[in-house]
């Protein structure tokens, strides 16, 4: 099972890698002009699907096999999935930087396709196993909320290319964008830190009721923001979804304390304590923007206050735990594959010899220093302060892409 997860994972690092370099080559002016527009569809697809898509289909095919303690579906649809993903993904973004609407149309009808073949793949794989629980019903939720963020996507790319049903665009655009950054990640990766966190503290013991709670909100909270957003429902709706979402993170925060607490390991390693930090900076920012819509919905409702809860979202969160836990799953793929054949037969290193854990904490703090930096510039409206902190925020991704990418020279 390595060369599968590999390929995904080596793309989506190269897909990260890709957007740091642009984003320095502009001196991160994407960031300051309005996210609506062919540099900030561009970047924030190569983000959102070039990069955290694929490297959560890679996590997800390496992960299960782990959990589930059974080979995937099928291997053979697993690489047609990666071939028709990554071949959709690449054309989608030449469409938005070209602004070609029949390129994104196109190459979004394949990127689709791509997710389909993984959706059915993957529950091919649950049904197989009929192994039921948090981190499963978590996978089987976060794979069906991607396929529908797929789905609008590509209702989207069709209404650019032949304007079908325009009344209907905002409608379909903050749906996609609450069902794939909410739905597709934020399941996910509650779901399967529910295997991970435990395994990386050696915690033992831990009940799982909390996971059916945060589970059940979470999926609440997706589900209520799509009605919203679909039925272009009054603005107080929206709020209640937020409700219910910052409850679920409330729980998801008593569930990692709790794992916490039975530990029997130390450290984790500075990657999963940047995770761990990171939910917990999640619960204050959607604490901030539920207070918001209660208090201020005119402002929340702005679209300065939009962007800045989007960026703390998926980049306060879901980018910084992706990057935390693949201090982890890379080293342990690459060992296993390269190394896991000697054991017993000579001198061989140790996972923990192949990715220095100082440099992991050092620059992952430079990573959150920048983002921070970055968030008060958007909400002082300073395009220096921006530009600046956003480069930063490139440049330190950038070595900590090199830094996960040398693991394979050892």
């Amino acid at each position: 099972m390595f060369r599968l997860p590999f390929l995904f994972i080596a793309t989506g690092l190269a897909c990260f890698a890709l957007l740091d370099v642009t984003t320095l080559a502009q001196a991160a002016g994407w960031i300051v002009h309005p996210p609506r527009s062919p540099a900030g569809w561009f970047h924030v697809h190569l983000l959102v699907l070039g990069w955290a898509t694929m490297i959560a289909m890679g996590a997800v095919y390496q992960l299960l096999h782990v959990v589930l303690q059974k080979e995937v579906f099928s291997r053979t649809l697993g690489y047609v999935n990666y071939a028709v993903f990554t071949v959709g993904t690449a054309g989608l973004l030449a469409g938005f930087a070209a602004v070609q609407t029949r390129w994104i149309a196109a190459f979004a009808i394949l990127a689709w396709i791509g997710i389909v073949l993984f959706a059915i793949n993957i529950a091919l794989t649950l049904i197989r196993a009929a192994q039921w629980n948090p981190i499963t019903f978590s996978t089987a939720s976060a794979v069906f909320y991607l396929f529908l963020t797929g789905l609008i996507g590509l209702a989207m790319g069709l209404n650019f290319a032949f304007h079908w049903w325009p009344t209907w665009h905002e409608r379909l655009f903050y749906t996609h964008i609450w069902l794939g950054t909410l739905g597709w990640f934020g399941l996910l990766i509650t779901g399967f830190s529910y295997k991970m966190l435990p395994m990386f503290y050696l915690a033992h013991g831990v009940s799982n009721r909390t996971a059916y709670v945060v589970t059940i909100l979470w999926n609440a909270a997706v589900l209520a923001g799509a009605a919203a957003f679909l039925t272009a429902a009054p603005f107080p709706a929206v709020g209640a979804a937020v409700g219910l979402f910052t409850l679920a993170v409330y729980s998801y925060n008593l569930h990692t304390t709790q794992i916490r607490k039975a530990h029997h390991k130390k450290s984790p390693g500075a990657g999963v304590l940047a995770a761990v930090y990171s939910t917990r900076a999640l619960a204050v920012t959607s604490t901030i923007a539920f207070a918001a819509i209660l208090f201020a919905p005119a402002r929340a409702a702005d679209e300065r206050a939009v962007v800045i809860f989007a960026w703390a979202y998926l980049w306060g969160w879901v980018a910084l735990t992706i990057l935390g836990y693949l201090s982890k799953i890379v080293p342990f793929l690459w060992w296993t594959h390269k190394y896991g054949p000697r054991v017993g037969k000579g001198t061989i290193p140790t996972m923990a010899d192949l990715l220095e854990d100082r440099y992991v904490a050092y620059v992952l703090t430079a990573v959150a220093a920048s983002l921070l930096l970055l968030i008060i510039g958007l909400g002082l409206g300073s395009d220096v302060w921006i530009i600046w902190s956003g480069a930063a925020l490139s440049l330190f991704s950038l070595a900590y892409v090199c830094l996960i990418a040398r693991v394979f020279t050892r």
